[in-house]
């Protein structure tokens, strides 16, 4: 019998109650620099696995480099949306609203499906409002939207853009390709949340992709002028990369351009560090969010993004606590790498 990949996998991150351990999260991780240099690792960085939504910011290269966000006077906001994971909250959705406006489309070309709002308290206030939702609620509309920028700004047709031979996702897999120094023309292939294709690639590859946004020198000009915008976008706005009480959010709040972080489905998270010329690459095997973010704080603390000072304002995402429906502690989730 072979060996299980997941049990291989080190223990990233550990949740206690009372005295003792109760549960864990294996993962693995790798933080590198643009020439392909580990840093650091834990697990089988070389295994395949989906990026999900962490690779966003990868995929906004291609809307911001085409020129297609100059062409329709496009701002930090918008910028920041294209890489997003967001919330749905109303501020989300009206933005998306102006700007399908602002290129002459309206909310039903996205080809993504409404959704209440994954801020609990944003979704029952919209229920209670009776809101009507549409397509640029769904937490991926800011990227649909880029897409569909991008499109018009280069005459391709709008309709079917989230399907792999529409030439907008065969521009996007040769970013991929670019940043992460990889083929992923066999790889495993799937549908996202959001109906776009999801590829199958190595952490390692995903991991140099990061790096070279965050130290992109070795660039073209034109990639290094658009990876510059991307990461000042989102630290610009970073309420609209994901929302209310959410760790992207936070943290780019308190740590501006020294930290671009983004989450992913199925505990993947994905980060640059410009400061540093880092990037970072993490998949929680089990794909628990909340193991993911601890990891992600753990790294961004071990490699000096996050001080004293800075860990202090941002303990709630560095250190979570466990309480029970009382509001009582009962327990921590901690690093334990």
């Amino acid at each position: 019998m072979s060996a299980n990949p997941i049990a291989a996998n080190p223990i990233l991150v550990e949740a206690t109650r009372g005295t003792m351990v109760e549960s864990f999260h294996r993962g693995r991780y790798v933080v590198m620099k643009a020439d392909g240099t580990v840093v650091a690792q834990g697990g089988d960085i070389d295994a395949l696995m989906y990026p999900r939504s962490a690779i966003k910011p990868l995929l906004a290269i291609a809307f911001v480099e085409s020129g297609a966000a100059d062409a329709f006077g496009l701002e930090d906001k918008h910028i920041a949306l294209a890489c997003s994971s967001h919330n749905g909250e109303e501020e989300h959705a009206n933005t998306v609203k102006a700007w399908l406006e602002k290129i002459g489309l309206s909310v039903e070309a996205l080809e993504c499906a409404p959704h209440y709002s994954i801020d609990p308290s944003a979704g029952i206030k919209q229920a209670f409002d009776h809101v009507k939702l549409t397509k640029a609620h769904n937490n991926c509309s800011g990227k649909h939207s880029g897409f569909l920028t991008t499109a018009m700004h280069l005459g391709d047709d709008p309709k079917g853009y989230i399907e792999e031979a529409h030439p907008v996702q065969q521009r996007l897999i040769k970013v991929i390709e670019e940043m992460g120094d990889c083929d992923v023309s066999s790889t495993p292939r799937g549908i996202d949340g959001c109906g776009i294709p999801v590829i199958g690639m190595r952490l390692r590859d995903l991991g140099l992709g990061m790096a070279r946004m965050a130290d992109p020198s070795g660039l073209d000009a034109k990639r290094v002028a658009a990876i510059k915008r991307i990461r000042k976008g989102c630290a610009s706005a970073p309420f609209m990369v994901a929302g209310t009480g959410r760790f992207c959010t936070g943290i780019m709040e308190e740590c501006g351009e020294d930290a671009l972080v983004k989450v992913g489905a199925e505990g993947v998270y994905c980060a640059a560090f410009p400061k540093q010329g880092l990037g970072v690459a993490l998949k929680i095997d089990d794909g628990t969010q909340r193991g993911a973010e601890v990891a992600m704080g753990a790294i961004l603390r071990q490699h000096g993004v996050i001080d004293d000072a800075r860990a202090e304002v941002l303990k709630k995402y560095l250190t979570p606590v466990l309480t029970n429906w009382a509001g009582k502690y009962a327990g921590d989730l901690r690093p334990a790498f």
